[in-house]
């Protein structure tokens, strides 16, 4: 009954926790082995490497990305991480052993960030390449931190704990990382040992040009391939739930229990990730069950994502969406009748590697919502030099979604919670399969809107 976990940053900086309610809960003996725990760093380490996910504020990265000294972050980066250390000392972490990991690791990146930045000085090569392989480097950095530590401290607790650093740092090997989680994994007996695994693994490839800060979940799932466990099992901080417990009230929503990859891939298309689209799509294609449970409410089975289910009864399972998204209109009376304005759009927006989340046509204009930071001056400046009238506004996306809710006034239901609450509809849309009703309201009637829909659909 092997089972892949993953453990997210949030979670892991609850490293007591962690033990508490998924190592330890309701387990001893043989009981606690035949699990991989994949873990994230821990919470902020990554923001302080790179930039912060949010906000942007720029790491360690940027100031090399500009010419910058970046030995005084790395200085106090190594200060930061010992101070987290510290923090898990009650824990039983060795904070000699713990102190003395991250600062070697952390001075071997010195190393190759600084041949790195002499390189780029030089001129003679790619910006982009060479500013990729330091977010690589950097980015390894989190995850061999908070791996170390948890396997440490396991270890210390008297469970026979591996840690299975992916990092690469020290191989000079030109493995993809597909090929280094075989290595790595091959000749471990995952039933005498929990396996503690990083989050980053290095490859040819370059997991951080594939898939960016989604890299850890993306190991996850190639794991779960490599291996083919009885189940996968995301660990967040929080319930997959019907609506955001913050918005409607968590006595108005729970937990969804079971949906399907589709309802999934939908959520993450909106921001609300179960989990990253480029990692669902490896375990949906070989049938591989993923559940997500809520670290601090252990007893609770959490919600079972297959491939197969569909819903007995017809329900809306998930409300959800985003005021981060953005609807260009595109108008031009040439366009009735007259075939490929859309072609010529839609490669406009491959131009710019801008990806769409909602299209809406009418016979002379054609509208597309994509996320706001994707935004590009550019492409409105070709658009407006194609056709006659371009309008840009800021919006919000409000969705309905489910496996089995294609039922009559549902859409009825959905305009007169709408409308009771003074909610103008923007625009709206829905594929022939109703797996998500979108409508598009007023940046400032998200929250409304999302609470409006949740007591409708009660």
């Amino acid at each position: 009954m092997l089972t892949v976990e993953k453990i997210g940053g949030t979670s892991m900086t609850a490293l007591s926790d962690v033990i508490k309610n998924i190592i330890l809960f309701e387990r001893s003996g043989e009981q606690l082995y035949n699990r991989i725990f994949v873990v994230s760093a821990f919470s902020g380490v990554t923001n302080l490497l790179l930039e912060n996910k949010k906000t942007g504020e720029p790491g360690v990265y940027h100031r090399l990305a500009n010419y910058k000294d970046f030995h005084k972050p790395l200085n106090n980066l190594i200060i930061k991480l010992k101070q987290i250390n510290k923090s898990y000392e009650g824990l039983g972490l060795n904070i000699t052993a713990a102190d003395q990991f991250i600062e070697k690791r952390i001075n071997d990146a010195r190393g190759y960030l600084d041949n790195l930045a002499n390189i780029l000085a030089s001129g003679y090569v790619s910006k982009e390449g060479i500013l990729q392989a330091a977010r690589e480097i950097l980015a390894s950095i989190g995850e061999s931190h908070s791996a170390f530590n948890f396997t440490n401290i396991l270890q210390n607790m008297g469970i026979n704990a591996t840690l299975v650093d992916l990092s690469g740092f020290g191989d000079h090997r030109s493995l993809t990382i597909d090929q280094r989680i075989t290595k790595d994994l091959q000749h471990i007996d995952f039933e005498s040992t929990i396996c503690i695994v990083t989050g980053y693994a290095k490859g040819t490839e370059g997991i951080m040009r594939e898939f960016d800060r989604g890299y850890s979940e993306v190991t996850f799932s190639k794991i779960a391939v490599e291996v083919r466990p009885h189940e996968a099992i995301i660990h967040k901080e929080y319930h997959l739930c019907t609506a955001d417990p913050q918005l409607v009230g968590i006595d108005h929503c729970h937990p969804v229990g079971n949906t399907n990859y589709d309802v999934a891939d939908q959520l993450a298309d909106v921001g609300m990730e179960a989990i990253h689209p480029k990692a669902s799509k490896p375990l949906e294609i070989n049938n591989i069950n993923l559940r997500i449970k809520n670290t601090f409410e252990p007893e609770h089975p959490g919600t079972l994502i297959t491939r197969e289910y569909i819903c007995e009864t017809k329900r809306v399972e998930v409300i959800t969406g985003t005021d981060k998204v953005i609807m260009i209109d595109i108008y031009d009376p040439s366009m009735v009748g007259n075939v490929g304005s859309d072609l010529q759009i839609m490669l406009l927006f491959s131009k710019y590697n801008i990806s769409y989340t909602f299209k809406a046509t009418s016979a002379n204009s054609i509208s597309i919502v994509i996320w706001e930071k994707d935004f590009n001056k550019k492409l409105i400046s070709e658009l407006e030099g194609r056709f006659e009238k371009i309008t840009v506004q800021k919006m919000a996306m409000v969705c309905l979604m489910g496996t089995n809710m294609d039922q009559p006034g549902l859409l009825a239901r959905s305009a007169a919670a709408f409308a009771e609450n003074g909610i103008d509809i923007k625009s709206a849309g829905f594929a022939l399969r109703k797996v998500n009703l979108q409508f598009l309201v007023a940046r400032g009637d998200f929250d409304r809107a999302i609470i409006a829909l949740n007591k409708a659909m009660s």
